[in-house]
């Protein structure tokens, strides 16, 4: 049993949970005969049959139903393991999760401004792409992220509207305009409505390539540079920029930090 990895219980719990061999294959990212010699390994190592297999169907057997209601708190122990390690290792720093480029003029009034707080915990960036996440798995305290990102069970605190903008090269005959429209941005070849899981400085070179046409919140106007113009969009909607955080699991200075940003003013133009 000293064998068995954390890698198994997860094959087994997708195959447990499709009851489909096909279907948890392309759940888990593998192919469907590596994920079937994984599970006859385990039962193997074990000596228990897991599953009962048919030509039409799969089934649990009743070892495979213990296994799987045991296998499942493993996994959640070992989750919450991996949280507290991590908490315990942040010594008090309050860790903030943000999108590379989303709101930086924010983040850095936010951080002043609590810094002059007395008793304030030091602060730390995680950049991440999915920002509900890190909070939700205890690498972050709290995020800074777009309202359209799905919180499911977090708290938030909305922060500021960020006006969208759509980044183009500043010899595009569009560059010169005082606002476009999506309508016009569809028409271009290098336009694409979604923005890039890339670094900013990856978008921006793009864009100054001419291969990019993406809309982005106006704050990232300070760190375009000369070869990329910010042209804002008349009909795409605003961004609330919210921060959020899990009700269960507070950082000691997490009402501190959440005060101050409750009385700020924040800028999102990176003036």
């Amino acid at each position: 049993m000293n064998q068995l990895e954390t890698r198994d219980l997860v094959y087994f719990l997708a195959v447990a949970e499709e009851l489909h061999f096909g279907r948890a294959a392309r759940q888990l990212g593998i192919a469907q005969p590596p994920l079937s010699r994984a599970i006859a390994r385990l039962e193997r190592r074990m000596g228990v049959t897991l599953f009962d297999r048919t030509t039409r169907q799969v089934a649990l057997t009743p070892g495979g139903t213990v296994f799987m209601d045991r296998s499942r708190k493993v996994l959640t122990a070992l989750d919450r393991a991996v949280t507290d390690a991590q908490e315990a290792g942040r010594q008090g720093r309050l860790v903030v999760a943000v999108r590379p480029g989303v709101g930086p003029g924010v983040l850095a009034e936010l951080f002043s401004s609590y810094g002059q707080v007395a008793g304030a915990s030091p602060t730390e960036v995680v950049f991440t792409y999915d920002e509900a996440k890190a909070v939700e798995n205890g690498t972050a305290d709290i995020a800074l992220l777009c309202r359209s990102s799905v919180l499911q069970d977090l708290e938030s605190l909305d922060l500021a509207l960020e006006r969208p903008v759509a980044l183009l090269p500043a010899t595009h005959p569009l560059a010169t305009r005082n606002e476009v429209s999506t309508e016009e941005l569809a028409e271009l070849d290098a336009y694409t409505s979604r923005i890039p899981t890339e670094p900013h400085d990856s978008i921006v070179d793009r864009v100054a390539m001419g291969r990019l046409v993406v809309v982005v919140g106006e704050s990232v106007r300070d760190r375009l540079g000369r070869s990329v113009v910010a042209v804002p969009v008349k009909d795409f909607p605003d961004t609330m920029l919210t921060l959020a955080w899990a009700p269960a699991r507070r950082h000691p200075a997490l009402d501190g930090f959440l005060s101050v940003a409750r009385n700020g003013n924040w800028n999102t133009r990176g003036e």
